[in-house]
């Protein structure tokens, strides 16, 4: 599934004392890049584990708090980091999901078996309004896949009419006996999930095909603007991306995905206790979804020289082995200081390639992979990779410009600083910085003048992570920049993330 050869070879050796490192960054103001679109630090929520149930949804009667059955603990906390967007119901859920099933009073709807996830009951008290609502709660757009692995184009059709349709139509009537009189505004519509595995194992020409036909029959009210998301490839297999680019007809977006795993996909590691190795090889795979990125791009190139299709990452994050004593298929695993430079390293290569990718969904929301948020019954934690998307705010909507980095490797394929640098819609100048060295410091000196004040992420070890008995262990707090000899220079401690305004 991925290029990865990991062991001492990805290390450069280390002094034993750790000395800092110089680097040097070059800001180039000069050359404006493509607006970075919100939509790229979107989230992904599917029926997987605890993902929706007990992560967002528990229900009006439930003793935690809420609001008309949404945690309050959870909404608030992905209200402040203004989510763009949400993805939903999967993922592979969605491949056998009947929107049907997920309408009308909930102690009337059907119970099904999750054979993706566990093959646990699915009692469907999530459904369409469920979720629709939600997104409008927390202020995201809404981003929809259609299930075109099992089910029909008119089916997916009368979903798309059910939500949207404002007219006196059967299914607009029936939404509105089910609560919702106003429609709701689908922005992103997925035409299928990885169609080229869970989604219906199909070659890339079927799929291609399927593309065209469902496409057709994925309406929504021409005012609406609906963007139409094909699937596309996944890690290094651009055949698909380039069929579906050559001969999948009509759509706005093309997705790919891409998950970053220690090892290798049947083998992944643990996501705590982890060697150095693993810390190492960990992010040499996750700047590998650049190149990806980078490939995929020219392969759109091709076909689309002017860039009216969007590259939607609608999945990516890390992947570990679950936690021990979890159910394997629900996908536990913790969230540490190493899952926060993974983060920031991906959506640095987002911002870098703003004149395609238009949008990216980090899996999951909740309690899953990646998680930005923990729960466990009434407690909460915010993870290290939450508090990067914080961080990363200031990116929504800002100009990049590229960013040179001159200096020492952390080790193979793996540059020890990595920056973006983007001038916000306050006209501000931003600066991000990872150290991906886990001993050693660095002083970045760069082109700028000026002071820098923002916040940075770090922790004592390279698996340091929020846990409920210590939810607040890792979080950003107050760091500045210095001078030398006239220059903006920051003085970045190891393994850590800062985002700095220019003044």
């Amino acid at each position: 599934m991925l290029k990865q050869i990991i062991g001492a070879t990805l290390l450069l050796a280390l002094p034993a004392a750790a000395q800092t490192a110089q680097v040097s960054v070059t800001v180039d103001t000069s050359k404006p890049g493509a607006e970075i679109d919100r939509h790229i630090y979107g989230q992904f929520a599917e029926h997987l584990g605890h993902g929706i149930y007990e992560g967002i949804w528990v229900g009006e009667n439930s003793k935690i708090p809420n609001i008309h059955g949404y945690r309050k603990d959870v909404v608030e906390a992905l209200k402040k980091i203004h989510v763009p967007v949400v993805r939903w119901p999967g993922g592979c859920f969605g491949d056998l999901y009947d929107w049907r099933d997920g309408i009308g009073p909930r102690a009337k709807r059907p119970v099904r078996i999750n054979i993706h996830w566990g093959g646990v009951t699915e009692d469907n008290s999530f459904g369409t309004h469920e979720f629709m609502n939600f997104a409008e709660l927390i202020g995201a757009d809404a981003y929809v896949s259609l299930n075109v692995g099992s089910s029909t184009p008119y089916a997916q059709s009368q979903w798309l009419e059910y939500m949207t349709s404002d007219s006196k139509s059967s299914l607009a009537n029936e939404r509105r006996k089910n609560g919702r009189d106003k429609p709701w505004t689908v922005k992103f519509v997925g035409i299928g999930n990885e169609t080229w595995g869970c989604g219906g194992n199909m070659r890339a020409d079927y799929a291609a095909d399927i593309n065209r036909r469902y496409a057709t029959f994925a309406n929504t009210p021409r005012e609406m603007g609906t963007l139409k998301i094909a699937s596309g490839s996944h890690d290094d297999n651009f055949d698909f991306a380039e069929t579906m680019m050559k001969d999948g007809g009509k759509f706005d977006g093309m997705s790919v995905h891409y998950y970053t795993v220690p090892r290798v996909f049947k083998d992944k590691g643990p996501a705590l206790g982890f060697p150095e190795a693993e810390w190492a090889s960990t992010l040499n795979h996750a700047l590998h979804i650049g190149e990806i990125v980078s490939k995929t791009a020219a392969i759109m190139d091709k076909y689309d020289p002017d860039k009216k299709i969007g590259m939607y990452v609608d999945e990516w994050g890390t992947w570990y082995d679950p936690t021990t004593g979890s159910t394997p298929g629900f996908l536990v695993q913790q969230n540490s200081l190493r899952d926060a430079e993974v983060a920031a390293l991906s959506l640095n290569i987002f911002q870098r390639h703003s004149d395609r990718v238009k949008g990216a969904n980090i899996a999951q929301m909740i309690n899953v992979l990646q998680a930005m948020i923990m729960t466990d019954g009434a407690k909460m934690v915010l993870t290290p990779t939450y508090h990067v998307f914080d961080l990363y705010q200031v990116f929504m909507g800002a100009t990049p410009y590229p960013a040179g980095v001159s200096g020492p490797d952390y080790a193979k394929g793996v540059p020890m600083v990595d920056v973006s640098a983007a001038r916000g819609r306050d006209g501000k100048l931003y600066l991000a910085l990872v150290n991906t060295d886990p001993s050693k410091p660095a002083h970045v000196v760069t082109n700028l003048t000026g002071a820098a004040k923002g916040q940075i992420l770090t922790g004592p070890a390279m698996d340091s992570h929020n846990s409920f008995a210590a939810p607040g262990a890792i979080r950003p707090v107050a760091f500045s920049g210095t001078t030398d000899n006239g220059k903006l220079a920051v003085d970045l401690p190891a393994k850590s993330v800062a985002v700095l305004k220019v003044e």
